[in-house]
């Protein structure tokens, strides 16, 4: 069932409607690096996972305050070299620890020479954006909160 929900199924503007917000807004969104759509044919489609994520990030804009700086600087708490397990050989050539606190998607290149994976499919990438989604957008949290 996990795969289903990576799958790229949504064109931009199915998920603007469904989000009740502009196309542009969505594409701000991933000028800004905080959402990577899949594309086929020069066009945008969106996960079920993209969807939730969204969603958190308009709850995290809307009702939280932040803005799209302030979320960018959430992403960027854990370092990817903590999340991997990365050991200190490896972090001596890593552009992500020499650039820090830059998001290692928001380096160049866009694929991570170590396994091939575009962002979109690195675990760091969705690792960061399902811990601030368990912290900061599901509803257990925020009844933990209450």
């Amino acid at each position: 069932m996990e795969g289903d929900n990576k799958k790229a199924l949504y064109p931009i503007g199915i998920v603007a409607e469904l989000l009740c917000i502009h196309p542009r807004t969505l594409r701000i969104y991933e000028q800004e690096g905080l959402i990577r759509p899949s594309r086929r044919g020069g066009k945008r489609f969106y996960s079920n996972n993209d969807l939730q994520w969204l969603k958190c990030l308009r709850k995290l804009l809307g009702e939280e305050g932040l803005n799209l700086a302030g979320i960018k600087k959430l992403l960027t708490i854990a370092p990817c070299w903590e999340i991997r397990g990365c050991g200190e050989d490896v972090r001596k050539e890593c552009p992500a620890i020499l650039n820090f606190p830059v998001p290692c998607w928001d380096l160049v290149p866009r694929v991570c020479k170590e396994t091939g994976a575009s962002c979109a499919e690195c675990e760091v990438y969705l690792r960061k954006m399902n811990h601030v989604m368990l912290q900061k957008c599901s509803d257990e949290t925020g009844k933990d909160k209450a």
